[in-house]
């Protein structure tokens, strides 16, 4: 039985277990319908030319754990961020781990997306936002509808600044010897209020995982929302992490994906303008080596007069590792005053390594201002020289023009102790100590 077979038999012996109301029923036929339909996508379709699942589906994958299971904090404690105080949403093979999280009703709503869709308490949250601006055409986050249960619920109300940071942490413990996990969050962020959440799937043994994650974001009139995904995982671990943002008038929603870890990560962006005067904003930086494999799949969709949109994609890639950049900036006929910018910079360390780079454009307003660019090079060997001859070996200087040409997407971390985080990682990935903190 392949896993495409197993889904689809599992489906029914998930919906008897667990306790949703019938709108919900007929949202997870439909979604479970359109995947047998459609199956996992090829390098036949187009937005997947370049990323080819076929290795990692051959894995045999459980797709309910048999057991909970318990993990102490000092196992985990490196992968928090410990040097400040958050609000921590942690789940361990899917299941959640109340040892490890830290939740709040105060003011604010951090808690269980399984406790949203079964609690009459939250019903006109849930039927207003849940699996309203996710892609229902998309095989793979129609598979993660039709078995959502578990994820992040976050409720930022009216006029409120979350007061810490939330992080949300998907732990593998490697107690099957392959897992499949679908996590579903679910964000809304009210009229002028404020948050920022960090997200971060890691495995903690070699077995293999596949994360099949979809997260819904609403930002509504003038609310800010700063979003970090850390993905810095083993050799073993796969991602398909599917985002949607809805944005309204003024709002301001960063993402911000840093990826140096997996064996193969697809992050799906995607942005959706529902109001004038707003901003979103698309950073990442990608530093891997050896076989690693990852793809940003990005979509900003204006619909809106006099909205801007910023993107800004770093790329090191060093050994056989491939990197693809599918960028598309789309302006509707309304739109108009639109502001959108794209840029792809990528350095190739190795001759084997690989860089896949589309930029796209659809423009269809005439009074707008738009622009995208894409680079592909090595490092610059004068700049190399110049250094090299000023007493700083040739290993440092490396590594100091590659954090340079990655500083301008971590200059926008606005979490000092998680720039300085990032920064040591990316150090540690570079194979250098820096030399100083930020």
């Amino acid at each position: 039985m392949d896993l495409k077979e197993k889904l689809l038999s599992s489906f029914m012996a998930f919906e008897e277990r667990v306790d949703v109301h019938s709108e919900l029923h007929d949202v997870r036929t439909s979604a479970i319908k359109n995947f047998e339909d459609k199956g996992f996508p090829t390098k036949k379709d187009e937005a997947w030319k370049y990323t080819s699942l076929n290795a990692i589906l051959k894995n045999d994958y459980t797709v309910f754990p048999k057991k909970d299971t318990e993990i102490e904090f000092n196992q985990v404690k490196k992968y928090f961020l410990h040097e400040v105080d958050t609000y921590k949403l942690v789940f361990v093979d899917g299941v959640f781990s109340s040892y490890l999280s830290s939740t709040t009703h105060e003011g604010i709503d951090v808690c269980l997306m399984s406790s949203a869709l079964t609690k009459p308490k939250y019903k006109m949250v849930i039927d207003t936002y849940f699996n309203k601006i996710a892609n229902k055409d998309d095989s793979l986050t129609s598979l993660n509808t039709a078995f959502a249960i578990e994820g992040a619920y976050i409720n930022i109300p009216k006029s409120k600044v979350a007061d810490k940071p939330i992080e949300i942490m998907y732990f593998s413990t490697g107690n099957e010897s392959a897992l499949m996990v679908q996590p579903r969050n679910l964000i809304v962020v009210g009229e002028n209020s404020h948050v920022q959440i960090i997200e971060r799937h890691q495995s903690l043994t070699e077995n293999p995982v596949l994360t099949n994650s979809v997260t819904e974001i609403f930002a509504q009139k003038r609310a800010i929302v700063d979003y970090y995904k850390i993905q810095n995982d083993t050799l073993e671990a796969n991602l398909i992490d599917n985002t949607y943002v809805s944005q309204k008038q003024e709002s301001h929603v960063s993402v911000h994906t840093f990826s140096f870890g997996g064996n193969i990560t697809r992050n799906n962006l995607n942005f959706y303008h529902f109001g004038e005067r707003l901003t979103s904003t698309l950073n990442g930086i990608t530093i891997i080596g050896e076989k690693q494999h990852v793809d940003h799949f990005t979509l900003v969709q204006h619909s809106t007069p006099n909205c801007e949109s910023f993107q800004d994609y770093k790329g090191i890639y060093s050994d056989r590792s491939t990197g693809v950049f599918n960028g598309k900036i789309y302006v509707e006929k309304e739109a108009q005053k639109t502001n959108a910018f794209q840029k792809s910079n990528n350095i190739l360390l190795g001759n084997k390594s690989t860089i896949n780079a589309k930029p796209q454009l659809e423009i269809f307003a005439d009074d707008v201002k738009c622009s995208h660019g894409c680079t592909v090079g090595q490092l610059d060997e004068t700049a190399l020289f110049y250094m090299q001859a000023r007493g700083i070996p040739k290993k440092e200087a490396k590594a100091l023009l590659m954090y340079a040409f990655s500083n301008v997407v971590i200059d926008n971390i606005k979490i000092p102790e998680l720039k300085q985080r990032i920064t040591k990682i990316i150090a540690t990935k570079l194979g250098v100590k820096m030399g100083f903190d930020l």
